[in-house]
């Protein structure tokens, strides 16, 4: 027997690569890759054969960002490698897959109940995928038990390029006469089955793939629903807390309804996550609540964010909305008189602003949001409801996606938009409330194709004495600028690259004309420069057939430069000067 050889750590206990501080578990896989829960310093370290320095998967100091651990103690990795983690004073277990980390069992906080564990230290699976854990707090052995169904997500979260682009011209796919008045309800699910609630007839319309028209659920005791959720299993759950201070759930197997929660009012917005917790927000009492549908007994709900009082702070909504809450139980909502976005990660009272007004990064701003969607990327798709119209975030940032022409009622308008939904082929159905009807966005497919090669095209112009005048502010009446109007030939995402030897510059993209009276009307994208280092980077979505205006200038007097254009995107631009305004 020969003396033992280190794998890992330095016997002094430290925080470096090549240290562990408090050593709990381990995991050796099939290429005797070495996995260190290292407790003391809330982490999961990987070591390689013969590499004496850790790489950090998971916690504290990781590459990528995984998930806060307390105390980890336990680790094994699925046969896709995944890690499972026992997160030892943070008293749950956690997992990651290809959307990240998550929590999978007792999310809940420490306790004695079935739903909780105290101080875990161990833990393993059977071949059936249940787990079992050593709750070492609570002296005893705990097993959970796999959900086949768990993994089924029940809305289209598409995988979406930064370019993806939808027609902006929508198709009516139901109008009032199918509808009712001032719908507010609607979700698609991974079958493409379309629900919408009609809450003038109280009833329920479902559109199976490919039909033309709707069956019908009908029930005498749900009123003017404002939302509903459908799970995988096609059960429905529908707000029915405007005069009967419930959720009802309609079950599909056998075509029965429910009472799930108890509410004080409406809920504007209904979600069941991945643990089978059913979340209501009531727009009245400026709340989310949620409780789990796990538990049989109709306790009191639990709040899940909101202190029921309205205000900004970021513990507080003011008339909530709609609501999404993904895998990692992050729970996003829409706080409308607050013109913002709220995420709620788990277990946190305070909310972190991830898009519209007093957001830590600059986003974009939104006027009463009353929708919101992730996609599989967990990029945001929000409905603007006062601003009529849908905006997104991608790698560049935020921009307007539909409805960009101003509220009304043609093909490419929304009026009052409250909620989307996403079919699986990424399309993207809208209710558009105060126009009465659902509208279907079409997404073109092509639009992420990366084997299509871009075209690009190039423009050179100058600002001279001779060049017009810009009415930027009331107190500077002499920026010269340049407008060029610009068509495309094939709908898609464009990028610009403007060059020029100014010092502060700025450019516009207009819809159909631009008028230097009134420089905010039909603006589309804005760019501006406050580096010197006279570069800009412009992006728009731009349609065949249709006229746009780039508007160059600059907020300094009398400065005039040489500027070059650089345009790409699927198909050729345009350029030509304005010699006027249009």
């Amino acid at each position: 027997m020969t003396s033992n050889r280190v794998a890992a750590g330095t016997d002094i206990g430290g925080s470096a690569a090549n240290q562990l501080n408090g050593p709990i578990g381990i995991f050796v896989d099939v290429n005797l890759d070495l996995y260190v829960a290292d407790c003391f310093n809330n982490r999961i370290q990987l070591s390689h054969p013969g590499e004496s320095y850790g790489i950090t998967v998971a916690g504290n100091g990781s590459l990528n960002p995984t998930i806060t651990l307390y105390i980890p103690s336990g680790i094994i990795l699925d046969a896709d490698k995944y890690l499972f983690i026992v997160d030892c004073f943070g008293h749950r277990i956690v997992g990651s897959d290809l959307n990240g980390f998550r929590c999978l069992a007792a999310c809940y906080g420490s306790g004695s109940q079935s739903n909780q564990l105290f101080s875990p230290l161990s833990f393993s699976f059977d071949r059936s995928g249940n787990i079992f854990v050593a709750d070492q707090g609570n002296s005893r052995i705990q097993k959970f038990l796999l959900m086949k169904d768990s993994f089924a997500e029940s809305c289209n979260q598409p995988k979406l390029c930064s370019t993806a682009t939808w027609n902006s011209n929508a198709v009516t796919f139901a109008n009032q006469s199918i509808v009712g008045s001032k719908p507010r309800a609607i979700f698609v699910n991974t079958n493409n089955t379309i629900y919408v609630a009609n809450r003038e007839e109280n009833t329920i319309l479902i559109w199976h793939e490919e039909s033309v028209n709707p069956t019908k659920i009908t029930h005498d005791n749900f009123t003017q629903p404002n939302s509903l959720f459908v799970t995988s299993n096609n059960d429905i759950y529908i707000d029915d807390g405007e005069k009967n201070g419930r959720v009802q759930k309609w079950i599909a197997e056998t075509n029965n309804f429910v009472t799930v929660m108890n509410v004080k009012s409406s809920c504007w917005g209904l979600s069941v996550d991945i643990n089978n917790t059913l979340y209501c927000s009531m727009l009245q009492h400026h709340q989310v609540v949620k409780r789990s549908l796990n538990n049989s007994l109709m306790v009191s709900d639990c709040v899940a964010a909101g202190t029921g009082i309205g205000g900004p702070d970021s513990n507080q909504f003011f008339f909530p909305h709609g609501i999404f809450v993904d895998v990692n139980l992050d729970l996003y909502v829409t706080d409308c008189l607050n013109e913002r976005v709220q995420l709620f990660q788990l277990r946190e009272s305070n909310g972190i602003t991830v898009a519209g007004s007093k957001s830590q990064n600059p986003t974009i701003t939104l006027d009463c949001p009353t929708g919101i969607i992730l996609d599989a990327d967990k990029y945001l798709f929000i409905v603007d409801q006062d601003s009529s119209r849908i905006v997104r975030s991608d790698l560049n940032g935020f921009r307007c996606l539909l409805g960009c022409y101003g509220s009304g009622s043609q093909s490419n308008q929304l009026f009052g938009p409250l909620s989307l939904s996403f079919d699986r082929f990424g399309n993207v159905f809208v209710l558009d409330q105060d126009n009465h009807r659902i509208q279907k966005f079409k997404y073109f497919e092509e639009s992420c194709d990366n084997s299509l090669l871009l075209t690009k095209s190039t423009y050179s112009s100058s600002l001279t004495p001779n060049s017009s005048i810009y009415f930027q502010d009331c107190s500077e009446l002499d920026s010269y600028y340049e407008a060029l109007q610009m068509n495309v030939n094939i709908t898609g995402y464009y990028t610009f690259l403007i060059n020029s030897e100014m010092k502060t510059m700025y450019a516009y993209t207009y819809t159909n004309n631009f008028n230097p009276f009134h420089v905010s009307k039909n603006v589309l994208s804005y760019s501006g420069d406050f580096g010197n280092q006279g570069q800009l980077k412009l992006t728009a979505v731009l349609e065949a057939n249709m006229k746009y205006v780039l508007v160059m200038t600059t907020s300094s007097s009398n400065v005039t430069a040489n500027v070059s254009i650089y345009g790409s995107g699927r198909g050729y631009i345009a350029f030509n000067r304005i010699c006027e305004y249009i």
